[in-house]
């Protein structure tokens, strides 16, 4: 099963840069789409079922233009979770997960701390997420959690560490929450098999960034436990250029 991850920064603009001769290219099972920044009314989803995604699933923002999350999938899942449940986390539209035979699929766009009011929700956001996943992995344990965190959990995963040590995104208590999501039961499948530096998924539009490779990894798939021994891939699929991100990949048997 192969499963790519994405924040699109827009799907509109995306369909707009080749992102559907882009998809047929990569063939992934599943792929993950955060801050898609459209209400599903908006989009023509015949162009992602020409492409072989039948099954898409929206999970849009109350507020036009901004966040939101989806899933495409090449076979039906048993079961299809919009949000959490939890009202302050799905406004926004933050989390999507499908369900299949032996595995669980999970779309997340975690908050970006902008500002103080929105560093408050990210960190409010990110305990709350916590809570839901130790609940949620009792029922389904073999869950892959996609998408962009928002975080950079280790020096190794942004260009200038000491420059931005102050900066949201990799705050200590970031990075700390980061490390204990995972020891709570979840692998970072790229680091699996890459522990290589100047690997990253997200570069600012500003100072030719991207070309310079000055980036942030904030896009991860984070594997259950129970799913470590079938992962056979991970990768940044950095040449995918429909987004200030880039896609990351996983394979699992």
């Amino acid at each position: 099963m192969k499963i790519i991850s994405y924040n699109v920064n827009g799907i509109r603009a995306a369909l707009k840069k080749g992102f559907i001769d882009w998809l047929k290219s990569a063939n992934p099972d599943v792929i993950c789409l955060q801050e898609i920044k459209a209400q599903e009314d908006q989009l023509d989803l015949s162009v992602f079922e020409a492409a072989g995604y039948a099954y898409n699933y929206w999970f849009s923002a109350q507020k036009k233009g901004y966040s939101g999350v989806a899933i495409l999938s090449k076979t039906k899942p048993n079961n299809v979770v919009f949000g959490t449940g939890i009202e302050s986390m799905d406004f926004e539209g933050r989390n999507i997960r499908v369900d299949f035979d032996g595995v669980s699929v999970m779309s997340l766009y975690l908050p970006s701390g902008t500002n103080l009011a929105r560093l408050e929700h990210k960190i409010e956001y990110m305990d709350l997420f916590q809570d839901y996943i130790n609940t949620l992995k009792k029922e389904v344990p073999n869950l892959i959690i996609c998408g962009d965190y928002n975080i950079c959990h280790e020096a190794i995963d942004i260009h200038d560490p000491v420059r931005n040590k102050n900066v949201s995104g990799f705050l200590p208590e970031e990075r700390a929450w980061m490390t204990e999501f995972l020891k709570n039961g979840f692998v970072d499948a790229f680091r699996e098999f890459n522990t290589e530096p100047h690997n990253y998924s997200w570069w600012s539009y500003r100072a030719n960034s991207r070309a310079n490779n000055k980036g942030w990894r904030l896009d991860y798939t984070l594997i259950a436990k129970p799913l470590q021994e079938k992962l056979k891939r991970a990768v940044i699929l950095s040449e995918a250029v429909h987004s200030d991100h880039c896609p990351v990949l996983v394979e699992i048997q």
